[in-house]
Formats: C-alpha cells, sequence, structure tokens
C-alpha cells in the first residue's frame, strides 16, 4: 500500500475544520492538527509532513512567528498561509518569509486540493505530462526531420528538440529515446549541410543563405551602432543553445530577450569561427588580407591572440574611423571581476567586446579532468554545471550592471560542441591538425561517408593549411577522428567527450540573443 502523504493543519479553530478534513481524507490524505504555534513545532520536530497549512490569526504565537520557526527547522517543507485578512503588508512579510502559497478564508475543499497538488505533486504530474505529450510528438519531430529543407528548417527542429531535452532531462526512461531522434536528425543535417554549405560560401547574399559567423558584425552589431545604440557584445565560447537556454531563464526575470539562431563556419573550432566572428571575413580572406594576424599553430590561446586587432579591421573596413570600441577576454573568475572594476574606463565605447571562455574550458576539463567527468556525467548534468557557472559568475553581475545602465547587450557564440561516441579512422601526415572533428593537411584517407571533404579549401573560404595540395576532412554526426595506430587506446580515451569542429546541429546551430 503507498504512503499516505501527510498534511500539517496548525489552527486555533481547527474543530471548525473538521469537514475539510474528512475531505482530504476521503481523497487519501493524513492530517495532523494543531491549534496553536508550539504544539505545531512540536510536531514537526517528531513528523516530516509535505506540507503545511498555517493560520495568520492565532493567539499566543502569532502566524508569522510560527512560520520563522517552522522554516528554520525544516525550510523544505512548503507551508502555505491561511488568512482572514488581504492586507498587503501581510503578505509582503509572510512572502519575505518564503511562504509557499497563500489562501484566504473561507477556502473551499477544492482549492486545498490543488494547493496540496502543486506543492507535492507538481514535479510527477508535469513529468508524466511531460512524457505524454513528448510521446505524442515523436511522430511529427520524425516527419518534420524528414521535410526540412532550409537552414531555418533545421534551426526550427533543433530548437524544438532543445525544448523537449530540457522538458524531459529529469527522465531517464525517456533518454534513450530523444538521443536517438536527435542522432537521425543529425543525419539529415549533416546530408543538409554537405550539399549546401559551399553555395551558401559562393553566394552569401542568396535568400536561403543563413546568416554565418562572418556577417555577424555587419548584419547585426553595426545597424544598432549607426542607430546611435552603444552595444556590449558578449561571446561565450563554445556555448550550444541548450546551455543558453538556462541562462536564459536566469535572465527572464530582468531582461526583454529576443533570441535567433544563426550558422557557425566550418570548421566549427575557435580558430576559424571566432577570428571570423570579430574579423567580419572568411578565415582564408584574413589570411590574404591579414596574415600578421592569422596563426596556424594548435594552440587555442596563439590561434586567438589577435581578436583585438581584427575587430579594429573591420571598423577600418567599414569606414566607421570615428566609432570606438574596446575589447577583453576573460579566462578565469579574477579576470572577470578585473574587467567589473575597469568597466569605467570601457564605458564611453560604441561597441565593447567581451570573450568569456569558462564553457570551453568547461568542455576541455571534462575530457582531461577525473572530477569534472564525474560531475558532468550526462548532458543535464553538463548543461546544469553552465548554469551554476553563470549565477556565481562575474558576468552575471556585470551583465545586472549593464542593464542598470540601459545598455543593449548582443550575447552570443562561436560554435557549440557534441558529445562524441563513434570513432572512425584517418590517416594524415604529422603536420596535420590535431582537432578531433577536423583534420587539415595533405594527403588525408578516410571514408567519405563518416566526414565532409573540402577539396579546395578555397570554396570554403578557408586558407590552406599543409600547402598546396591540403584539403580538410570535418567529421559529421557523433563522429570523431583517431589515427589507426593505437586506436583503441585514444578511441576508448575520448569516447563520450564534448568536441567542437565538426558539424552536426549542436555545433552549427548557434545562438544570438539580444537583451535590453
Amino acid at each position: 500500500m503507498a504512503e499516505k502523504t501527510l498534511i500539517l493543519w496548525v489552527d486555533d479553530e481547527i474543530d471548525l475544520l473538521t469537514p475539510h478534513r474528512l475531505f482530504l481524507e476521503q481523497k487519501g490524505y493524513e492530517i495532523l492538527c494543531a491549534t496553536n504555534g508550539y504544539d505545531a513545532l512540536d510536531l514537526i520536530a517528531q513528523h516530516a509532513p509535505a506540507i503545511v497549512f498555517l493560520d495568520e490569526n492565532m493567539p499566543g504565537m502569532s502566524g508569522l512567528d510560527t512560520l520563522g520557526q517552522l522554516k528554520s527547522r525544516r525550510p523544505d517543507v512548503p507551508v502555505v498561509m491561511v488568512t482572514k485578512s488581504e492586507e498587503e503588508n501581510l503578505m509582503e512579510q509572510a512572502i519575505g518569509q518564503k511562504i509557499a502559497d497563500y489562501l484566504v478564508k473561507p477556502v473551499n475543499p477544492s482549492q486545498l486540493l490543488l494547493c496540496i497538488k502543486k506543492h507535492t505533486e507538481a514535479r510527477r504530474l508535469i513529468t508524466e505530462t511531460a512524457q505524454n505529450q513528448y510521446r505524442s510528438q515523436f511522430a511529427a519531430i520524425a516527419q518534420q526531420t524528414l521535410e526540412c529543407r532550409t537552414f531555418g528548417d533545421w534551426a526550427e527542429l533543433y530548437q524544438r528538440l532543445v525544448y523537449w531535452e530540457l522538458e524531459l532531462q529529469h527522465v531517464r526512461t525517456m533518454d534513450d529515446i530523444l538521443t536517438a531522434q536527435k542522432s537521425e536528425a543529425n543525419i539529415g543535417f549533416g546530408k543538409f549541410v554537405r550539399r549546401n554549405y559551399l553555395d551558401w560560401i559562393a553566394h552569401p547574399d542568396a535568400p536561403d543563405t543563413p546568416l554565418t559567423t562572418d556577417r555577424l558584425l555587419s548584419r547585426r552589431v553595426l545597424p544598432l551602432l549607426d542607430a546611435g545604440e552603444r552595444v556590449v557584445l558578449i561571446v561565450i565560447d563554445n556555448c550550444r543553445l541548450d546551455q543558453w537556454e538556462l541562462l536564459r531563464q536566469i535572465l527572464a526575470p530582468d531582461f526583454d530577450i529576443q533570441t535567433e539562431l544563426y550558422c557557425s563556419i566550418l570548421p566549427t573550432a575557435t580558430q576559424f569561427a571566432r577570428n571570423a566572428l570579430f574579423a567580419g571575413l572568411m578565415p582564408a580572406q584574413i589570411k590574404k588580407l591579414y596574415p600578421q594576424y592569422w596563426v596556424e599553430s594548435d594552440d587555442e590561446a596563439s590561434q586567438n591572440q589577435y581578436e583585438n586587432q581584427l575587430l579594429s579591421t573591420f571598423f577600418e573596413r567599414h569606414r566607421r574611423h570615428k566609432m570606438s570600441c574596446g575589447y577583453y577576454k576573460i579566462y578565469d573568475a579574477e579576470a572577470g571581476e578585473r574587467l567589473i572594476n575597469i568597466y569605467p574606463r570601457y564605458r564611453h565605447n560604441n561597441l565593447n567586446a567581451f570573450v568569456y571562455n569558462f564553457v570551453d574550458t568547461l568542455s576541455h576539463a571534462r575530457t582531461d579532468t577525473k572530477v569534472i567527468k564525474e560531475l558532468a556525467t550526462t548532458e543535464a548534468a553538463y548543461r546544469t554545471l553552465t548554469r551554476s557557472w553563470f549565477e556565481h559568475s562575474p558576468l552575471y553581475e556585470l551583465m545586472m550592471q549593464l542593464r542598470a545602465e540601459g545598455t543593449k547587450i548582443l550575447l552570443t557564440t562561436d560554435h557549440g560542441s557534441i558529445r562524441v561516441d563513434r570513432p572512425v579512422r584517418i590517416t594524415a601526415p604529422r603536420d596535420a591538425t590535431t582537432n578531433l572533428r577536423f583534420k587539415a593537411g595533405r594527403n588525408l584517407q578516410f571514408n567519405p561517408k563518416e566526414a565532409f571533404e573540402i577539396r579546395n579549401p578555397d570554396e570554403a573560404g578557408l586558407p590552406r593549411i599543409g600547402g598546396i595540395a591540403a584539403t580538410f576532412a570535418i567529421a559529421t554526426e557523433q563522429n570523431f577522428f583517431v589515427y589507426p595506430t593505437n586506436f583503441s587506446h585514444y578511441a576508448q580515451l575520448y569516447n563520450d567527450t564534448f568536441q567542437h569542429g565538426g558539424i552536426s546541429m549542436e555545433e552549427m546551430i548557434v545562438p544570438l540573443a539580444t537583451l535590453k
């Protein structure tokens, strides 16, 4: 027999509430009664009620005083204040002491039942409803996957899958079903990108070409600056849509937020995507026009050491000589705190660009650090770590400061990441790039079904890395490249890690949020 839900009801006129108690008992609830605050504290010390109904006006210890004592002893138990008074001051005091709900006498049995279910069974009911709704939409999502024809279609599908991923993140029984559906979608998305990507680069102004990283500044930032807005551009490296959705939930009470999805260029790696973002150029153009700012090292820190200079070249090329811009890169909390302290010297700029590396650092740490692997065992746990960082980060503090000033904020990323679980063989020379999701170099040998081959890098706006005969191999779906030497060792080492550089919805379909 299922254990009955225990309710503690505290009211000096409890005898008058017998019909309500009988109604709840018939519904399967067990009621503990107290006529004063002192007895209520004794009962809560001996029992663990699921919810407390507390009368506000009682002789002796008042309802508010009892509330304070109850919350200090059982802070996790929801307390519902029941009162005859609707005074605003009384409500504010009760809310300040973290009541779960507020009922005004006379209450009817249906009100009580709804209140109990809301605070004791809400999670179960929400979960069950979400599961049923997802099951009912499963076929429609599968059909939508088959009908996607444009980047916008795929972005809409990905947004829908992320919605269900967040709704069902605590339901382990649905993990395999949703993961399989997302995997099927990524297969279709990979085929779509292979067919269309080179056309997008060749015809950036065509109707079906999505907004890409290299045009973000000219299409979204310059119009705001030309309209006289002061803008802060925040780039959170390697931040996926699902992670952004959790950050959006934190920011929603304080900002009017609009989010659009655009396309990260290939390879979806910091060296290419973020340099393209700040230069407003494709990587091949950067190397041609500003060779001093293009670095082909495998060291990620050195690959992006000229973002400030590239941002300046953007304003020069677009003849915005009178516009001032600032740039600051944040690798850790100390640098974030430093930015808050020195922000007044940036305040006068038309545009400030701040780059935050935490999410990318977290992604790499999950690969290299055992503790982080234990903390981020699932996609949901990985997202939660991102949320926890943001809530307590100097970035959140800075955004609240910008809000107070009325500054418009654009928040975006350079690319996302995907959890890889399928090692695929590739043969490449020693000087080829080391990224697990893409390779650039000469004489690359791999299964063409497992990657997108760019034989002519010029067509993709990419420099030739490794000589005139160099090509690119970009992994699709959940694949990651492993050399034949010690294949099993490295396949096991990098399996179930978050990587970027390849073709997937998670890596290529990225958010751009406008906050005001």
